[in-house]
């Protein structure tokens, strides 16, 4: 049986607080979150509802000028600027008068992600918890977003697609693992989106994949998608191909290349496609991929859920696409969280951490917090689920 109370509150409270640093991409984010002690005889897997209360979510993203991405060296130098000033600002929202006495444990992304973000929000991670002599948890950013995800919605072991910028997952729950059914063979959704935002020159605020959602949403051709690259391998995906074509659409477009008759009309030289159009295409090609492969997850583990989790999980369509897939399957529901979830934030890390902590496993030597760029899902043993 699975005991959420291995490790006792501090100072004989009946109740947790943990503060966590996100910061492994463009977003800089601290929250503090509280637990309720479980009753003693509490049975059963109850890490899908801990009853969280969350206290503080601030957040700040590292935007560039339309047309560029982000750098790991600038994106690294926002967070060392802003990360003391969100930490005090998300300890002051959450009433935390005395960190020394008041906080539980201090959890920060070990990773996957950019390097040296991760490395900046480490340092400070690492300072508070020497400072206040406070334990320290070192969290997976991908269980992060699924924890999060669980206790927001209630999903109970539904399967998983992650779909942020530097991941694209399928993923379902077996054995103390969340092991991955499918996932990209190159690049990442989020990225995908990215990049092609970047080809069109569109804001970077609040998000790039935000932007390319309200271009395909006006949209006036919604009947007359154009033809993309579709490449679903077994239960995996491939995302190179179709953005590689759609860069050259899109540039094509904007040199005014009558050369291409797919985008201009052979006898008036006038174009047939808008950026609208393009984006909607993009759009509805890719998440018919995601949703092809989470059915047939579902398929293989026989799940009736679906949870969506990451930045491009907030996005309408893709929700509206896989709710679709979910009616006609029996009894199927789709479960996902608004931009204040779905978006990197120190909550997630906080929930994912909490749970570990509670369940004993927290840093016992500095030497464990080294960051990884690449720490995959099904490498964390979750203890904390039956």
């Amino acid at each position: 049986m699975v005991n959420l109370n291995t490790v006792e509150p501090r100072n004989g409270r009946d109740y947790y607080i943990a503060l966590g640093l996100e910061g492994s991409a463009n977003k800089l984010g601290v929250g503090v979150i509280k637990h309720p002690r479980l009753a003693s005889m509490s049975g059963g897997d109850n890490s899908h509802n801990c009853e969280v209360e969350i206290l503080s979510n601030i957040r700040d993203t590292y935007v560039t000028p339309p047309g560029e991405g982000f750098l790991p060296r600038d994106t690294a130098r926002h967070h060392r600027n802003w990360v003391i000033r969100i930490i005090k600002q998300a300890l002051e929202k959450a009433q935390i008068m005395d960190p020394r006495l008041d906080i539980d444990v201090i959890c920060f992304t070990r990773g996957p992600g950019m390097g040296a973000p991760l490395h900046s929000v480490a340092i400070a991670a690492r300072t508070c918890s020497l400072m206040w002599e406070v334990p320290l948890v070192g969290v997976n950013h991908c269980v992060g977003h699924i924890e999060m995800g669980r206790e927001i919605t209630k999903a109970k072991n539904p399967v998983v697609l992650y779909v942020s910028g530097g991941n694209t997952q399928v993923i379902a729950y077996s054995e103390n693992r969340y092991r991955i059914f499918g996932e990209t063979l190159d690049v990442a959704i989020g990225n995908c989106l990215d990049r092609f935002a970047r080809t069109l020159k569109i804001p970077n605020a609040p998000s790039p994949g935000y932007n390319i959602e309200q271009l395909a949403k006006n949209c006036k051709n919604k009947d007359k998608l154009i033809e993309l690259p579709y490449t679903v391998k077994g239960m995996d995906l491939s995302m190179s191909g179709i953005l590689a074509y759609i860069d050259s659409l899109a540039k094509d477009l904007f040199r005014g290349n009558k050369k291409n008759k797919l985008i201009f009309d052979r006898e008036t030289g006038e174009p047939k496609i808008t950026v609208e159009d393009l984006c909607y295409s993009l759009q509805e090609n890719l998440f018919a991929m995601l949703v092809e492969i989470t059915e047939r997850a579902m398929a293989h583990v026989n799940a009736s859920q679906v949870l969506i989790v990451g930045g491009v999980g907030s996005n309408t369509r893709l929700q509206e696409m896989m709710g679709q897939m979910c009616k006609d399957r029996a009894n199927g529901r789709v479960h996902a969280t608004d931009e204040r979830f779905c978006i990197d934030n120190g909550v997630m890390i906080a929930q994912a951490g909490l749970l570990q902590y509670r369940m004993g496993d927290y840093v016992k030597d500095l030497s464990e917090t080294v960051v990884t760029q690449k720490f995959r899902t099904d490498e964390v043993y979750v203890s904390w689920r039956e």
